[in-house]
C-alpha cells in the first residue's frame, strides 16, 4: 500500500514521501480501514518539524521514532480485530487512526463513529479533533449555556469554526474574532457579530471566551469576562508564528494554568480526547442541520505536504483534507 512517511524532521515539502509500505494488522480492539480521507492538524506539522523542541523529547531527539503521519480520518471498515463486535467489514466510520495518511490504517474501536449517510468521507474526516476540541471546550470546560454571550477567538479556522456553530446550536449569542478576509465565512457559520482583529478592538462583557488563536494575553482575556464568566485556552496559535519556544502552544497553556489559581473569572484549559460519544454528538448536528463542516480544499495524498505547509501558515479557513479514495 501507499503511505506518507518521514524519516527526519525538516519542512514537509522536503521531509516527507510517499511510499510502498507494509499493510498494518489490527490489535485487539482496532480495525483496518480503507481510509477514504484524512484531515490536516497543526500537530501533523508540528511532528514533522520536530518544532517546537518538546516534540522531540516526546517523539525522537534527532530523528523521529514513529514516521507515520496523520490521525483524523475517515473510511470503511476492512478487517475487524480481535475483540471487535460492532463494526465489520464494509461499514463507514470516522475518528482517528495511526498514520491515516494512507491507503490503509488501523484505529481503536473507542476513537471511531458510524459516518452518516448524508455526510462525505471529506466531511467527516474534518471533523475528529477539531471538532472534539470545540465541543469539549465549550461544553465540558467552558459549560455554554443558552442566552449567554460567547467570544470564539480564532473563528475562521479549524477548532473556531466548529465552536462558532456548536455555540450557535447551544444558544448563545456568538461573536467570532478573524481577519478582514475571513469575514463573510464567520458570518456564514452562524456568528452573530464578526470583529475583524486587525481593525477593531474588543468591548467586554462575555459570559465565555474560547482562545483558539491570537496573542492578546489571558490576563487581558479576563478582564473581558464577566464577574462569572469563563475563559478556555485552547493554544496559542496554528502557525509557525505561535511557535512560542521551546514549549510551542503549551505556553499559553501554562499561562493559563498559573493565572486560574488567582482568584475571580475562571480559566481553563485542556488537552482533547477523540471518543465515540462526542464523535457520535458531532455527527448528530450535522444531521440536524445545526452544524456543517466547513472544508477549503482537499489535497490528494501525493500532496499532502501541500495540505501540511497551509496549515503551517496559520491562515487556513475552515479545514483542510487529503483525499485518498475518490
Amino acid at each position: 500500500m501507499q503511505a506518507i512517511r518521514f524519516e527526519r524532521y525538516g519542512a514537509p515539502p522536503d521531509v516527507l514521501r510517499l511510499e510502498e509500505v507494509e499493510v498494518p494488522e489490527p490489535r485487539e480492539g482496532e480495525v483496518l480501514l480503507r481510509v477514504h480521507a484524512a484531515s490536516a492538524n497543526p500537530v501533523e506539522w508540528h511532528l514533522v518539524r520536530g518544532e517546537p523542541f518538546l516534540v522531540r523529547l516526546i517523539a525522537g531527539l534527532r530523528r523521529p521514532k514513529d514516521t507515520n503521519v496523520g490521525g483524523d480520518v475517515a473510511g470503511v471498515v476492512e478487517v475487524a480485530g480481535p475483540g471487535v463486535t460492532h463494526l465489520a467489514p464494509g461499514d463507514a466510520v470516522f475518528g482517528t487512526a495511526h498514520g491515516s495518511f494512507a491507503e490503509l490504517a488501523c484505529a481503536k474501536v473507542d476513537r471511531l463513529a458510524r459516518k452518516p449517510q448524508a455526510m462525505t468521507f471529506e466531511e467527516a474526516a474534518s471533523i475528529p479533533v477539531a471538532g472534539c476540541t470545540a465541543l469539549q471546550a465549550l461544553r465540558d470546560h467552558g459549560r455554554v449555556q443558552a442566552d449567554q454571550r460567547v467570544l470564539v477567538i480564532g473563528a475562521a479556522g479549524g477548532v473556531g469554526s466548529f465552536a462558532v456553530q456548536i455555540a450557535r446550536a447551544s444558544g448563545a449569542e456568538v461573536t467570532g474574532v478573524c481577519s478582514t478576509g475571513h469575514l463573510d465565512f464567520v458570518r456564514s457559520l452562524g456568528a452573530d457579530t464578526v470583529v475583524d482583529y486587525t481593525r477593531e478592538d474588543l468591548s467586554g462583557g462575555y459570559d465565555l471566551i474560547l482562545q483558539v488563536a491570537g496573542d492578546a494575553s489571558v490576563s487581558h482575556l479576563r478582564r473581558l469576562l464577566t464577574p462569572e464568566g469563563t475563559l478556555v485556552v485552547v493554544g496559542g496559535g496554528t502557525g509557525r508564528d505561535g511557535k512560542g519556544g521551546a514549549l510551542g502552544p503549551l505556553t499559553r497553556m501554562l499561562v493559563a494554568r498559573v493565572v486560574s489559581r488567582k482568584k475571580g473569572r475562571r480559566v481553563a484549559t485542556f488537552i482533547a480526547k477523540v471518543r465515540t460519544p462526542d464523535l457520535e454528538a458531532l455527527a448528530a448536528l450535522v444531521e440536524e442541520g445545526r452544524m456543517r463542516p466547513a472544508v477549503e480544499r482537499t489535497y490528494p495524498l501525493a500532496e499532502a505536504a501541500a495540505a501540511l505547509t497551509a496549515i503551517e501558515s496559520g491562515h487556513a479557513t475552515g479545514k483542510l483534507v487529503v483525499a485518498i479514495r475518490a
